[in-house]
């Protein structure tokens, strides 16, 4: 098969890869119907994050089962299904605690590099979700987007205890600063202020239900949200980067007593212990536990509730990828989904 394959900073092929077999009794093979590119994949594709190379890349995923090994019981041949980035048994005291992410027997998807047609999913029965027949084309791209960046911002907003009557701060406009905005809107959030520079992100957020848009950044984009607060800060706020600038901005735009949930992968972030400890906001974040809430955003994009496959503005064949990689890198494309 042909399959996305990162060599180095800005370089990545698509070339021939192994099929991939049952190696686990536990594992399922997958023929994908589409997957794509997710903004921490840009990290080692910039060289920020390094990694034996060549890597196989991709860990967003939705697809039918094509078989399953000897030990899989409630994931069947034929089904269309949807899984986290990280394998999970779900059946482990962190899974049943709602973190699936930190399984005792996490495996993480990137390693066997999801863009590309067949994927061999680890622990299947814990991390694959059925939908309840095979979707329409249309909706497979927001069954993709709740494998990762819909769960994750899911995620986000959780964290940081949105609610109805709550105002929230979005930090960051991409993908998952857009949707944890979708996320923060269905669970009833009164007030949502998107920080963000660019107008096609912006349109977007709002179309996602932010009822304000922010364009400062750091201490002034913190003013304006103070401003907008009376002098408070927001309830909740969502930090989708992982920079110290952007960490530092969430923090400083809660108020006290508030929530930041945090899940931009984090990088060189260094956090100030004397103004935390006066600062009294709750911090929670890390990488999201999508496989908690799989049921539950199935159902919302099932019923058409909600439509977070909006959120990929390219769509490009899987052999274009390093053009989708480009895109995103230089700000092109929100989210690029790649066709298989």
């Amino acid at each position: 098969m042909k399959g996305a394959v990162l060599y180095g900073p800005g370089d990545v092929r698509v070339e021939t890869r192994d099929d991939p077999t049952i190696i686990e009794p536990t594992d399922a093979i997958l023929r994908l119907s589409a997957t794509c590119i997710c903004g921490s994949d840009l990290w080692p594709y910039r060289g920020i994050d390094t990694s034996a190379k060549p890597q196989p890349m991709g860990h967003e995923y939705v697809g039918i089962v094509e078989e399953v090994g000897r030990d899989v019981r409630h994931v069947k041949k034929g089904q269309f299904v949807v899984g986290s980035f990280f394998a999970s048994d779900n059946s482990c005291p962190i899974c049943h605690a709602g973190y699936q992410s930190r399984c005792v027997d996490a495996r993480p998807i990137g390693a066997l590099g999801a863009q590309a047609p067949l994927l061999r999913v680890p622990l299947a029965d814990g991390t694959l979700v059925a939908t309840p027949e095979l979707p329409s084309d249309a909706m497979v791209p927001s069954l993709l987007a709740a494998s990762d960046v819909l769960g994750t911002g899911w995620f986000a907003a959780d964290a940081a205890a949105v609610a109805p009557g709550k105002t929230v701060a979005v930090v960051g406009d991409g993908a998952v600063g857009l949707l944890g905005v979708l996320s923060a809107k269905q669970m009833g959030a009164e007030r949502i202020i998107l920080m963000s520079r660019h107008a096609d992100r912006q349109r977007l957020g709002r179309e996602f239900g932010a009822t304000d848009i922010v364009t400062e950044r750091g201490d002034e984009g913190v003013a304006r949200i103070k401003d907008m607060t009376g002098g408070l800060g927001a309830h909740s706020v969502i930090e989708a980067v992982g920079t110290q600038e952007s960490m530092m901005q969430a923090i400083r735009s809660t108020r006290p007593g508030g929530h930041v949930g945090y899940v931009g992968v984090s990088h060189d972030v260094a956090l100030p212990g004397r103004e935390l400890f006066f600062a009294e906001v709750h911090l929670m974040g890390g990488p999201a536990p999508v496989r908690r809430y799989l049921p539950q955003l199935i159902d919302l994009i099932w019923n058409e509730r909600i439509d977070p496959g909006k959120v990929f503005d390219q769509t490009l064949p899987l052999e274009q990828a390093a053009e989708g990689y480009r895109a995103m890198d230089e700000r092109r494309a929100i989210k690029t989904l790649l066709t298989t």
